[in-house]
């Protein structure tokens, strides 16, 4: 899967399609919505041949990150200690379950942890164009449902207590 992913995601980087700056740089990241859903179609092929989610890390910054996805499959829920997730939809629907209790909950890392569901959750639905807050220490899963996709911007912000 990690050659296959190279393989795609090498063909174009997002510093290949962002123009040059002639003189000093320019301080602000900028990717058009066209970039994105390039992107997006790349990572949909490492989907279709992994196991049905895929990720490209557009952006590392010093409290947040730029993170764009693409599901074809439910994802974990999950459950950050100190960072919220803003998610952009792209394109495609999902249901979105926040708050509740992770169920099966397991540590993956310093203050995250993943499971199998979220019981007691409230649920929302998530279409293009729409956006989703959902602060640090909230439960919160994504749903896919029959042929549901979706491709969507997530901005993983660290929040400051």
């Amino acid at each position: 899967m990690e050659r296959i992913e190279k393989t795609i995601l090498k063909d174009m980087s997002l510093d290949d399609v962002a123009s040059k700056p002639s003189a000093a740089r320019n301080p602000v990241d900028h990717w058009p919505q066209a970039v994105l859903l390039e992107r997006a179609a790349y990572l949909r092929k490492l989907a279709q041949h992994g196991d049905g989610s895929a990720s490209q890390t557009l952006k590392e910054y010093p409290r947040h990150i730029a993170i764009l996805s693409y599901r074809r499959r439910s994802g974990e829920a999950e459950v950050h200690e100190r960072f919220a997730d803003l998610f952009c939809v792209l394109a495609g629907t999902a249901t979105l379950i926040t708050g509740g209790a992770v169920e099966g909950a397991r540590s993956v890392g310093p203050g995250e942890a993943r499971g199998q569901s979220i019981a007691g959750g409230t649920t929302q639905r998530l279409r293009a164009g729409e956006f989703a807050h959902v602060p640090a220490g909230t439960p919160h899963q994504m749903l896919l449902t029959g042929d549901e996709t979706i491709a969507y911007l997530v901005m993983k912000v660290q929040e400051v207590s």
